[in-house]
């Protein structure tokens, strides 16, 4: 596969329609436009896009989210990172985009965000990204059942940071 350069930027409000057409095209997984403001808004140093001559070609999307655990026998919190949604445009894969978008992105989360561990959920039937996210660490905790909208169940992947 050819080289391709590419840049890697925060997200700003002009890509946001860049990014639900390219979450449309890739994705059957689609959400609203407030929501992608939302994280745009709230966690803007883990919203990246991938820019190929100015155009958005792929984003990564995340969250960070609180749960309780337990530190030694005393309950606490710890900041989860939440690894909403990642796309590259076909055209685009396997050029380390996908790589270099969750590099930038897990980085965020643990030296910005204060994320001490991150997670996703993927297909179970979607080998190549299982694969990937292997690669970068992550590793399978566990299945939900039904979880995708046409019944597929997902795995929950984590990776400690």
């Amino acid at each position: 596969m050819e080289r391709v350069e590419f840049r890697v930027e925060e997200v700003n409000e002009a890509d946001i329609p860049h990014v639900i057409r390219i979450n449309e095209a890739v994705l059957p997984e689609n959400y609203p436009y407030y929501f992608y403001e939302m994280l745009y808004k709230n966690y803007p140093k883990a919203f990246l896009v991938a820019k190929v001559g100015g155009k958005v070609v792929g984003y990564v999307m995340c969250r960070v989210e609180h749960s309780l655990h337990l530190d030694g026998f005393l309950p606490g919190f710890m900041k989860k990172g939440h690894i909403v949604s990642i796309a590259i445009l076909p055209g685009y894969r396997r050029r380390g985009i996908g790589t270099e978008l969750m590099r930038r992105a897990l980085e965020s989360l643990k030296n910005v965000y204060g994320c001490r561990e991150v997670y996703l959920e993927v297909r179970v039937s979607n080998k190549a990204a299982i694969e990937f996210y292997k690669n970068l660490g992550f590793r399978i905790d566990h299945t939900i059942r039904h979880y995708y909208k046409d019944g597929e169940d997902a795995y929950v992947m984590v990776k400690e940071l």
